[in-house]
This record gives C-alpha cells, sequence and structure tokens, in this order.
C-alpha cells in the first residue's frame, strides 16, 4: 500500500521514513528526500508561526504536494509507472556518475516543475487560484532559501565545486538552465493554467506537461562531451561515502 500523509507532521514521519530507506540501501535517492523534509519543516514552523495569509490552506497546500512525491517514490518502489520525469529521476539514482547536485536538481525539476502547479491548482481550483500567490511565492522563498543551503553543503562534499561551476562558463549555463526562479515562475503559470480546467482537460494537461518537464531531464544529465568531462570529474573527487554525504546534506540544510 501506497502510504498518503493527512497533515504535515505524517509528511514528515513519512519523508524521514524514505531517507531511512535509502541511507540503509545507501542510495543518492536519500539525497532529494533530506532537502525536502527540511523544507517541509520550515514550512511547518512558519505555519506555526503564522507567517502566511492562509495558514490551513498551506498546510493543505503541503499536504497534496508532498503526497505527489510520496506517491511517485512508493509507485517507482513497487516497480509501478510514475509520472515520466520522477521514473527518470528515480532511475538516474543507480548512475554513478552524477554528482550530488545533480541528483538534487532531477527531484526539484519533478517536484516544481510538475508536482506544485498540480498542487496549487487542486487545493484552489478556478477563481480562488489568484488569492493563493502570495502563499506560494513564500513556500517558495523558503525551498530557495535551502537551496542555497544546499549548494553550501555540496561546496563542502567538494571544496572546488563552486571554483569549478563559476570559472567553467558551460558547466555554468547548465546549472543557469534549471534555475529556480525560472522554476518557480514556470510553476505558477501552469497553477494558473490548470486552475480553469474541468477534469478531463485538467488531465491532459498534466500529461503534456510532464512530457515537456521530462525533457529538462536531458539538460541535467545529457551535456555535451566538455560539460560531461567536467562533471565527470568533480564525481570522481566528491569527498565521502553516499551514506556520508547524506549526513552532511542534512547537518547544513
Amino acid at each position: 500500500m501506497i502510504p498518503q500523509a493527512q497533515s504535515i507532521d505524517e509528511v514528515i514521519v513519512i519523508l524521514k521514513n524514505i531517507i531511512a530507506e535509502n541511507k540503509n540501501e545507501a542510495s543518492p535517492l536519500a539525497y532529494f528526500a533530506v532537502l525536502y523534509c527540511r523544507v517541509t519543516e520550515k514550512v511547518k514552523e512558519g505555519i506555526e508561526q503564522g507567517i502566511f495569509q492562509d495558514n490551513p490552506r498551506m498546510e493543505k497546500l503541503d499536504v497534496v504536494f508532498a503526497n505527489r512525491y510520496i506517491e511517485a517514490y512508493y509507485t517507482y518502489k513497487n516497480a509501478g509507472s510514475p509520472s515520466a520525469c520522477w521514473e527518470v529521476a528515480f532511475k538516474e539514482s543507480n548512475n554513478y556518475w552524477l554528482i550530488v547536485l545533480q541528483h538534487l536538481l532531477l527531484g526539484m525539476n519533478a517536484h516544481i516543475n510538475l508536482d506544485l502547479g498540480i498542487a496549487a491548482a487542486q487545493v484552489c481550483p478556478k477563481e480562488a487560484i489568484h488569492g493563493l500567490e502570495s502563499d506560494f511565492n513564500k513556500i517558495n522563498e523558503i525551498l530557495a532559501s535551502l537551496v542555497g543551503n544546499a549548494e553550501k553543503a555540496l561546496s563542502d562534499i567538494w571544496p572546488t565545486l563552486k571554483w569549478i561551476l563559476t570559472k567553467t562558463q558551460n558547466v555554468d549555463n547548465f546549472l543557469v538552465d534549471f534555475s529556480m526562479q525560472t522554476a518557480r515562475e514556470g510553476a505558477w503559470k501552469f497553477a494558473l493554467k490548470l486552475a480553469p480546467l474541468d477534469a478531463n482537460s485538467f488531465e491532459k494537461a498534466v500529461k503534456e506537461r510532464d512530457l515537456s518537464v521530462t525533457e529538462i531531464t536531458k539538460i541535467i544529465t545529457n551535456q555535451n562531451i566538455f560539460v560531461q568531462a567536467i562533471l565527470k570529474f568533480i564525481r570522481l573527487f566528491e569527498r565521502g561515502t553516499v551514506d556520508q554525504k547524506i549526513a552532511l546534506l542534512e547537518e547544513t540544510i
């Protein structure tokens, strides 16, 4: 049975179970789960502090949003077929040559570019979507701040990572192509597109979006020979085992 959370506390419990499971398997799938669990904890803190326009609505959005990742994860683990963009992200966990940053980007691509807009439109259908924009932007601010913490953690994993990405323009452009700002803006536009649709049109739009988001995975994983060589060089000198990288992410984010 695929677990589904009913509250933000249940989301955190399930995410921690996913982290523990992948720690035991020394799987890179834990990297994104660590980042996402921390995002959820920060959203919970924000709800408790009353920082959102509508705090009960924000918890509902958080739960609906998280359940899409949880369902995709357990569908894949049970040999099912999740959304195409998630399937790529999960399968690439077996790719030795991906650096930690690429694993995080694959998860963020699927969850922000596909799942976030869907969750927003489901929680606030039709005209209600326009009242969500302020809180939508706040949850994205939290996500962006924690991605910054993740970048620091990755620099700790391999101290010259930031220097190489900055000095090597083609590699830096690879990251710019998947910028947080672009992803967040795209997610909001997608939510606005979905909100007024009937069920059949909604499902069709989601399938089309899944295909386009899956194309973005090629930016993250399939670069030209020069960029691939740089990323492989970075991968060879990443510090620590998978378990150690997971621990560092948990400490830093």
